[in-house]
């Protein structure tokens, strides 16, 4: 009995043995692993491989002070659009123009069938001449009758009849003359001319489609009202004003064109905070209304820090500097770079001070060994 727990204790021991065996072990690998066992390099720098300044060309990282500007997106739009409709309800027999087409003013843009409205006044202009030879017919019985009232050989009655007939002969004229200007206007109508000077953007019926009053036919501007419209942050829309000189760069030409502010929308758009800006451009030829642009708006001074392009060594997606230390060793360092600047100067972010000196390195800069 007493060697069965003798042997019990025994194998409980040897599995414990076993465990803290392990557990011993796996902290000696975890310590060789971690270096616990290497010889230790003290913290700071070394001289080991450690670059110096020698005949090495250098530049000094200046801070200047630069105009910033801010980007408004906007669209080009016609402030002179003009819709043409018909006013009369015929069939197209002709449209004389095509998208894309400059029109002048006064220009025959469509003609209708006019065959009805020509009949109209034809019937007006009969029914005026029954009207004038009524009237002249009225004229002289009333002059007849007056003579005779004159002489007591006609009635009152007879008399005033007779002037009636005049009055009433009169008006029937008036009444035709105004049906026949009435029937000029409503033909003249089936020749649509352009209202004014302007380039055709959309053609929206062909010839023998009905024409219906008011139902779009052809869309026009005036080019010379191209002007963009963009939303400008409020902290910057309350400094312009009507008549300002801004610039708008469009992206289909890479080209700046000068524009004047000609209109801001006194209202903020909740959402955004901004409001539209309307600024007018010179008329161009290359100029369509519906192109992107944007508008270019300064936004103060800011001061930044600018280096030579040259000093600059691209890896991949980065891009480092040789910075020259005060004791002349040569440190690489990390830098985060911004927009372009003058020719040959590039803005930096960050990895640099203002007044360190960088190598210059050239188109053949180094990459990193």
């Amino acid at each position: 009995m007493k060697s069965m727990k003798f042997g019990k204790w025994m194998g409980g021991v040897t599995r414990v043995m076993t465990v803290v065996a392990g557990l011993a072990v796996l902290v000696v690998t975890i310590g060789w692993l971690s270096g616990v066992f290497e010889a230790k390099v003290q913290p700071g720098r070394t001289d080991q491989n450690v670059r110096r300044l020698t005949d090495q060309p250098t530049d000094v990282v200046h801070e200047i002070e630069k105009s910033t500007i801010e980007e408004a997106i906007g669209t080009l739009k016609a402030s002179s659009r003009t819709v043409v409709s018909s006013k009369i309800m015929a069939t197209i027999e002709d449209i004389t123009v095509v998208a894309g087409d400059q029109v002048e003013k006064g220009q025959v843009l469509i003609r209708l069938d006019d065959q009805e409205y020509q009949s109209r006044l034809d019937q007006a202009k009969r029914a005026l001449d029954a009207a004038i030879a009524n009237r002249k017919q009225a004229e002289k019985q009333y002059a007849r009758i007056e003579t005779l009232n004159k002489q007591n050989a006609a009635s009152r009655s007879e008399f005033d009849t007779a002037s009636r007939d005049v009055q009433v002969t009169l008006a029937d004229e008036a009444r035709a003359r105004q049906a026949v200007s009435e029937s000029e206007v409503m033909l003249s109508y089936t020749t649509i001319k352009a209202a004014k000077s302007g380039r055709i953007v959309d053609r929206l019926a062909e010839p023998g489609d009905i024409s219906q009053p008011g139902v779009p036919i052809l869309v026009l501007y005036d080019a010379t009202s191209l002007r963009l419209e963009a939303p400008v942050m409020e902290h910057l829309a309350v400094k312009l004003h009507p008549g300002d000189e801004l610039k708008v760069f469009v992206d289909a030409h890479q080209r700046e064109y000068n524009a004047t502010v000609d209109e801001i929308v006194p209202q903020a758009d909740a959402p955004s905070r901004s409001f539209l800006v309307k600024a007018s451009l010179p008329k161009t030829d290359d100029l369509y209304e519906g192109m992107f642009g944007r508008l270019l708006i300064p936004a103060g001074e800011r001061r930044h820090l600018c280096l030579n392009t040259d000093a600059l060594i691209e890896v991949g997606q980065l891009e480092f500097v040789d910075v020259v230390l005060p004791d002349g060793n040569i440190e690489r360092r990390l830098v985060k770079i911004g927009q372009l600047g003058i020719p040959g100067r590039q803005e930096v972010l960050s990895g640099v001070e203002a007044g360190e000196r960088v190598l210059i390195h050239g188109k053949e800069a180094a990459d990193v060994q």
